[in-house]
């Protein structure tokens, strides 16, 4: 059974052989060819060789597209940073639509216009080139409330929600078109799934939440389905209260940050909902010990039951030890795991 089998069964509640073995690396596998990381996020060439070597020398079962949260605002025309070696930067004080008033005039770029959305479609065309079926590909979106915070600035976002929230729902509609397009442009490139990465979502409460988020996040994920790729959500932070909205949305596996426990996330979503995470990705995994990562992988498989995929809480850290991802993978080998 080959890493794209395998997710696939694991979605379809098939047996599978292990477990699945999907964490985030993004300046970790950029490390593992020693390029810069501003090449890669800016070539997709750079992403793709350092997603497969490192899918490689530890076993993966997928490779994605992830880079940096800026390449849809870029493409708007947002004003982003550009680092050797960290994720590219949004411009708060920059920030495109400063003037609420630009909304109305703002154009969803075409993501084969040659821009860095275009990027990323082409990195998915590489892969499926590369891979030819034998690993799980995944592409990525910004969530709503991510990437309406990414043109806004997010400050100025959350005093929206109070002082106009028809503006913020406008908002919300125009990222959501220009999302869906985005998507749609991926999986025709190949993608089996898309991410929605939607951080954000994690600083508000569950009022404002289920009232202006869930809504939007609801319509990416079912228009996502509809175009036959799968879903992964993934919301940075501490989401312990809008653990049940996410639960609701429908996704086909919901991936915890460190700060919000399995246990929890098992309770309000049920039993069939596949689990991802959360080992934290700093103290257990960059600064911990092998027996360490291995305590802490047992805990999450056990917490959250058979219908669960290995991965840490958020991206793993570019210096990560080796033998502490190692870990994971070996973990996952274990034939007795899927049956714990």
């Amino acid at each position: 059974m080959n890493g794209r089998e395998r997710i696939q069964a694991i979605f379809e509640g098939r047996p599978v052989d292990r477990l699945g073995l999907m964490p985030i690396t993004m300046q970790f596998a950029c490390r593992q060819i020693g390029a810069k990381y501003r090449d890669y996020c800016t070539d997709h060439r750079v992403l793709v060789e350092g997603q497969l070597r490192t899918a490689e020398k530890f076993d993966f079962d997928y490779v994605n597209t992830m880079s940096d949260p800026a390449r849809e605002a870029a493409d708007c025309g947002a004003a982003v940073e550009f680092f050797d070696e960290q994720p590219v930067a949004l411009v708060e004080d920059r920030a495109l639509l400063a003037d609420k008033a630009r909304l109305a005039g703002l154009r969803i770029p075409d993501p084969l216009g040659g821009g860095r959305m275009h990027n990323g479609i082409k990195a998915l065309s590489l892969f499926k080139e590369k891979l030819n079926g034998e690993k799980w590909i995944e592409g990525w979106v910004e969530g709503p409330c991510a990437e309406a915070a990414d043109l806004r600035g997010i400050n100025t976002l959350m005093l929206d929600f109070f002082d106009d929230s028809g503006f913020v729902r406008d908002l919300f509609a125009f990222v959501v078109e220009m999302e869906m397009r985005f998507a749609r442009a991926q999986v025709d490139a190949g993608a089996d799934a898309i991410g929605i990465g939607d951080a954000a979502a994690s600083l508000i409460g569950p009022q404002i939440y289920e009232e202006f988020v869930w809504p939007f996040e609801k319509k990416m994920v079912e228009g996502i389905q509809a175009m036959g790729a799968k879903v992964r959500l993934h919301i940075c932070g501490n989401t312990r209260r809008i653990l049940a909205g996410m639960g609701r949305l429908g996704c086909d596996v919901v991936e915890l940050d460190s700060l919000a426990p399995i246990h929890l996330a098992r309770e309000k979503m049920g039993p069939d909902q596949i689990l991802l995470g959360n080992i934290n990705p700093v103290t257990v995994m960059r600064d911990g010990t092998v027996e360490l990562v291995r305590e802490s992988i047992a805990e999450c498989h056990r917490q959250a039951g058979p219908r669960y995929i290995i991965s840490a809480g958020c991206e793993i850290p570019r210096d990560t030890p080796l033998e502490n991802l190692q870990a994971l993978t070996d973990y996952a080998r274990r034939p007795a795991a899927i049956h714990a």
